[in-house]
């Protein structure tokens, strides 16, 4: 059970505009006040001193490689100076008094680098800080939480929001009024769209030192409704054993592969509380959770919450307790079948629009593969975005990832000159920001022909993603270079940086993320096309440390090599290179690198019939 504390900002030229109404705390099914765990006795002055006691500082662990089956969309490591506040491209800080964020809280959120900085240990510290005598006023505390608010499952598919997090090292002596959060908001909130309709997944919270997590969804209706606000429908207290003085992982997925689909809770890789779409009405469980979100980390003091489970802060409560977050990360899954549908077309294509609503939402944020950038209009209808896919494709599928401020009625439309277009594909309601159909059609250009906005803001895009082939017969390629065969195919390698840089980053598709080997001669990669393939060319995307000397070798049994291109004055970069072999199984074998660090490849690709 929970407590809602809406945020809905929406970020423009000239800073933040605060929007959303709040709403009364209720809370139903409260225990006991005197249902306190084990130690609630202890004596204050001892918690006081075990709080204040200097403790070494936790290393850091890298962001962990995607679960099989996922793939990667986002992640921060928190990796600042030591003392330094968050970066502002990729966070926003939510100011000002607790009391405005409708649950009672009665700190003050700053954006001081005294509540909320970066450790230089590669952690994201949230401290709540007192002064005075009285431990109902005088607290300071940080929140934060992510600009972008375009990741969500598509239809079909499993998002996953995973976080490793150490709570605040206080016991219920001295713990009365803390509460930890990590948790997400739908991203219609920031629109307007209100609180809970707009949907709340809470990944995290725990209150007064309790040693516990408690997962809960919001939605539909405040006060009552199908998921009984404001307290939400959850998981209920999960004991949290080590949650104070350790860093442990907590995790949401939100799977629309399944039917109904379901939400799952994780602790420490877990599943501790699953709740299915059929336990809520449809249409609420629709608003709430079929779109997109954005990550909230707060700390906060005091409210209905805490109140529920005995209250605080009182005059034991310690001051300087903190909520470390080691790391955060997005994973997707795709829906069935898009593995098939081969590599975006869209991606890194020239991209006009009919206007930016600033130099900092161009048109080619929308096809550069990161869903944290995007492409906003200005606000009038109607409104373009388009693509020069270089030549004519035959069209099969799209996905377009929209930010909170959506189209509410757009067409595709293709074109063989920029100019004369035709209609494949119409959305005249558009209830979702994550929209996957497929196509049937085909042009050099694709425009996305927005009619009607959803709010008063422009039309605003995180990604356009295209799949098709060309028209001219020749698969996914020009003329002669053959098909794709090793994206999303089983990739290992001699070794791994770390787990940030495993080996399948190399084959993903997606140009942001890579494998980094160990640091020393020689290295391989390889991928497993699945059966023995006639292979045309190999095209090596390397990152700054790249290989000065290796060799493109292929193998029926991934035990014996055949050298099919070998080279000892290897420039890095973007590098293809012409093949004649076959093989079901094809490496590239590092001998030299350019750089003291290990061998690193955005993406390995492997192309053939």
């Amino acid at each position: 059970m929970s407590f809602r504390r809406t945020s809905g900002r929406r970020r423009l030229a000239g800073g933040l505009l605060a929007v959303v109404a709040t709403a009364a705390v209720a809370f139903a099914g409260s225990p006991a006040a005197s249902a306190q765990p084990a130690g609630a006795d202890h004596p204050a002055a001892a918690a006081q001193a075990r709080q204040a006691a200097p403790k070494a500082a936790a290393a850091p662990s890298a962001v962990p490689a995607a679960p099989a089956g996922f793939t990667t969309t986002w992640s921060d490591d928190f990796n600042g100076p030591a003392g330094t506040g968050l970066d502002t491209g990729t966070w926003r800080y939510d100011t000002g008094e607790g009391w405005t964020f409708g649950t009672g809280e009665i700190e003050t959120m700053t954006n001081s680098t005294a509540n909320v900085y970066q450790d230089g240990n590669g952690h994201l510290v949230l401290k709540a800080l007192h002064s005075g005598t009285d431990p109902n006023s005088g607290w300071t505390s940080g929140r934060v939480e992510t600009q972008a608010d375009g990741f969500g499952a598509q239809p079909g598919g499993v998002v996953r929001m995973q976080a490793s997090i150490q709570q605040p090292d206080v016991t219920a002596a001295n713990g009365a009024g803390y509460w930890p959060a990590f948790w997400m908001l739908g991203s219609p909130l920031r629109i307007g769209v209100p609180w809970p309709g707009s949907g709340e997944v809470d990944i995290l919270e725990d209150v007064n030192g309790r040693s516990s997590v408690f997962g809960t969804l919001h939605c539909g209706v405040s006060p009552g409704g199908p998921c009984n606000e404001s307290s939400g429908v959850g998981s209920g207290e999960h004991a949290c054993a080590g949650c104070q003085t350790g860093y442990h992982t907590y995790a949401v997925e939100v799977d629309r592969s399944t039917s109904p689909e379901q939400i799952r809770w994780y602790l420490d890789g877990q599943n501790y509380f699953t709740l299915r779409s059929d336990q809520v009405d449809a249409t609420a469980w629709a608003n709430a959770v079929d779109h997109s979100y954005y990550i909230i980390f707060d700390l906060a003091m005091g409210g209905g919450f805490p109140a529920a489970f005995g209250g605080g802060p009182n005059a034991n409560t310690v001051s300087g307790g903190a909520m470390n977050i080691d790391y955060v990360a997005v994973y997707n899954k795709a829906p069935a079948g898009h593995a098939d549908l081969g590599q975006n077309i869209a991606q890194g294509k020239p991209t006009t629009a009919s206007s930016t609503e600033s130099g900092d939402f161009p048109a080619s944020n929308a096809t550069d593969g990161d869903i944290t950038t995007r492409w906003s209009s200005g606000f009038s209808d109607p409104q373009w975005l388009q693509v020069d896919l270089g030549k004519s494709y035959n069209l099969t599928h799209a996905t377009l990832t929209w930010e909170a401020s959506t189209a509410s009625a757009y067409q595709l439309q293709t074109s063989d000159d920029g100019t004369n277009w035709r209609t494949i594909y119409t959305n005249n309601n558009s209830p979702q920001d994550i929209q996957d159909t497929a196509l049937s059609g085909s042009g050099r250009y694709v425009r996305v022909y927005a009619t009607s906005r959803a709010s008063q803001w422009g039309d605003s895009l995180y990604e356009l993603a295209l799949y098709g082939t060309p028209s001219d017969g020749t698969g996914t390629n020009p003329p002669g270079n053959g098909t794709l065969l090793s994206q999303g195919r089983t990739a290992t390698a001699s070794s791994a940086e770390n787990d940030s840089f495993a080996a399948a980053n190399a084959v993903d598709g997606n140009p942001g993320t890579r494998w980094s080997s160990g640091f020393s001669d020689p290295q391989w990669l390889q991928v497993d096309l699945g059966s023995t393939r006639t292979l045309s060319k190999v095209a090596l995307n390397w990152e700054t440390a790249y290989a000065t000397a290796y060799q493109i070798q292929t193998s029926t049994n991934g035990t014996s090599w055949t050298t099919v291109y070998s080279t000892t004055n290897g420039t890095g970069g973007n590098q293809t290179v012409p093949v004649t072999g076959s093989g079901r199984y094809v490496r590239v074998n590092c001998t030299a690198r350019s750089t003291p660090y290990g061998d690193s490849l955005w993406e390995f690709q492997v192309y053939g019939t």
